[in-house]
């Protein structure tokens, strides 16, 4: 039989927070896609409205998928995808910040987001908060 498992350390529960938030935001992005494509300062033309599938497919999905997988199984390398995801999307943020001339405040407020987001799980499956 297959238990629930809640953390049992502070690097646990902090990683679990960040799973918890990634789900949240796969939640709104598969159940509200234009309006987190406002939030994300996007708009899809009325000539592709497959662009709302992929909001709710490739986001969408991978937000469920990965947070969902970090909680329903609890593996420290669960964990350390979900840290190294975040940090690749904060990453990319910070390319586009320097290339595409992004330097906005909504790309800093995001990239502090997102980083926050990777250094949870990652503290944790490192050792640095157990």
């Amino acid at each position: 039989m297959i238990e629930f498992y809640w953390p049992s350390s502070g690097g646990e529960w902090l990683a679990w927070c960040s799973a918890v938030i990634t789900i949240v935001f796969g939640f709104v992005l598969f159940f509200a896609p234009r309006y987190s494509l406002g939030l994300l300062r996007l708009k899809t033309s009325p000539d592709h409205p497959e662009a709302v599938a992929e909001v709710r497919g490739t986001m969408a999905g991978f937000y469920f998928g990965l947070g969902i997988s970090c909680i329903l199984f609890t593996q420290p390398f669960l964990y350390l995808a979900l840290g190294a995801s975040w940090a690749f999307t904060a990453f990319g943020r910070l390319v586009s910040m320097f290339v595409d001339r992004g330097n906005t405040l909504f790309n800093r407020i995001s990239m502090i987001i997102e980083l926050l987001l990777a250094a949870l799980p990652l503290a944790y499956v490192f050792g640095y908060i157990p």
